[in-house]
């Protein structure tokens, strides 16, 4: 005897439409899409986040084959957050708070907008996932806090 489940007709269930603009987006390492990026000696992958998501998000791989001359000098971002993990290789940041932190490969890091950072050493070759929220991130340079040196 055929269970009830079986022979009633289940209703098709139809995902909501969403008015979000946003769509899917495929990044394919064969064919990177390079883009300029905030420094010189970064090479920047974008991976199509920004335009997917109708600007909510970006989402970038940052490489570099040579480490860092000299620190990128004191600067913040003006995003809500930005989230890097990192891929290969190793970055030390020196914050506002008085921290210095190293993120090396498998760890990640969330920067709250707006929070003054300086980079000053890596590895000579690094990887990095890069987010941030929303898909615009600007760059401003700044004074170093109270008792940091430029």
């Amino acid at each position: 005897m055929p269970s009830v489940l079986a022979t009633k007709k289940q209703p098709q269930i139809k995902p909501p439409k969403t008015s979000s603009g946003q769509k899917v987006a495929h990044a394919r390492a064969s064919e990177p899409v390079l883009v300029k990026g905030r420094r010189d000696f970064f090479k920047y992958r974008d991976l199509g986040v920004a335009d997917a998501s109708a600007g909510a998000l970006r989402a970038q791989v940052m490489s570099s084959s040579q480490g860092l001359s000299r620190p990128t000098g004191w600067h913040y971002h003006e995003c809500d957050g930005q989230f890097i993990y990192m891929i290969k290789g190793w970055v030390d940041l020196e914050f506002e708070d008085g921290r210095t932190l190293r993120v090396e490969e498998g760890d990640s890091l969330f920067i709250p907008g707006y929070l003054r950072h300086n980079e000053i050493r890596t590895s000579e070759a690094m990887e990095i996932l890069e987010v941030s929220s929303p898909g615009v991130m600007g760059t401003t340079p700044c004074d170093p806090p109270e008792g940091f040196s430029a």
